[in-house]
């Protein structure tokens, strides 16, 4: 696909995003989802391995459809409610398809069957937006709605347990990732049951860690585990970059990763969800445990195994990866000052 028309499909990409998180009538919110998926179809196209992400297109495809069509259902049924005088049970019976619906677009569980199999086959570039930006407008619709909170801690408490335990046994970075993506869903659904501002932290912080985890993986071009055997000892700084993402990742103090998960563990405590609050943490200590399989390489081999590339070395200097790390570091303090302002 030529430049020009990936600068098109980005640009209604977000159009559609920011027509759906705008929006004051259900047209205009599914008018938004159906800009932003069509938008988002054309960009999954991978040169490299274009038979899997063609099946991935169609899978996100059918998938994404089907909940437009549960959503659109239910949007229906919600404009004719106060014609029917048992409206409060039509009620209940919208909210739990719209919650549905929305929580079928954004991957989590139990709902997550495709967001994986998807995952596996797109490029680097494509697998950010659909673990960042493609969770914005579904997440923000379920804020926005008075969605049904049995099945919003359901899925909380179904997407922790599903990250965390499924993947134990990957070794495709993508998919690690990508259930990761449905731990981290977790999180943040606890945290936007809340309060907004707490999800917003939470996504804005989730989104700068996969950016800086995809950014150097898709530059040095590592797609399984076995390949960081190489990656552990190719640059100290680098090593360290790599490292302090994942832990971050983990939510492992004083790395900025840290902050949210402290934040909804203090709004569950405060509201007297002890058992969802110990739930939570248990699996984040199995999720650390995967984080560490990916670094673990890094501690054990010696910089001084492998032949530094010479392009790796002109596109990731010292000084640019002293940066970013120091920014990943110095942001927790940065965040804790500024959210004594909120």
């Amino acid at each position: 696909m030529s430049h020009v028309y990936k600068l098109i499909f980005s640009l209604t990409l977000t159009i559609g995003t920011l027509i759906t998180i705008s929006s004051n009538s259900w047209l205009g919110v599914w008018m938004g989802l159906e800009i932003n998926l069509l938008s988002f179809i054309p960009l999954m196209n991978n040169s490299a391995s274009k038979n899997k992400s063609s099946e991935a297109a169609l899978k996100y495809f059918i998938t994404q459809a089907l909940a437009s069509m549960i959503l659109l259902m239910a949007m229906m049924i919600n404009s004719f409610i106060s014609t029917f005088p048992w409206n409060f049970q039509i009620e209940t019976v919208t909210s739990m398809c719209m919650t549905t619906a929305l929580l079928l677009k954004t991957g989590a569980a139990p709902f997550h069957f495709w967001f994986p199999e998807v995952m596996e086959g797109l490029s680097w570039m494509s697998a950010l937006t659909l673990l960042t930006w493609q969770k914005i407008a579904p997440m923000a619709t379920l804020m926005y709605i008075h969605a049904n909170e049995n099945l919003l801690t359901i899925s909380l408490l179904c997407s922790t347990v599903v990250g965390g335990l499924m993947g134990l046994n990957q070794t495709s970075m993508r998919k690690i990732l990508s259930y990761s993506s449905i731990n981290h869903l977790g999180w943040m659904i606890a945290a936007m049951i809340f309060t907004e501002i707490l999800w917003k932290w939470y996504f804005i912080i989730y989104s700068a860690m996969n950016l800086m985890i995809i950014w150097i993986l898709n530059k040095i071009n590592i797609s399984n585990i076995s390949q960081l055997l190489a990656v552990g000892s190719i640059h100290p700084q680098m090593k360290i970059f790599l490292i302090s993402n994942f832990f971050s990742m983990g939510g492992i103090p004083p790395f900025i990763g840290f902050l949210p998960k402290w934040l909804t563990i203090q709004a569950l405590v405060t509201n007297q969800m002890y058992l969802v609050a110990c739930l939570l943490i248990v699996i984040t200590l199995v999720t650390l445990y995967f984080y560490m399989r990916i670094t673990m390489p890094s501690f054990n081999l010696s910089s001084s195994s492998l032949i530094l590339s010479t392009s790796l070395t002109s596109t990731l200097s010292t000084k640019s990866i002293f940066i970013l790390n120091s920014a990943l570091m110095g942001s927790l303090l940065l965040a804790t000052l500024a959210l004594n302002w909120i």
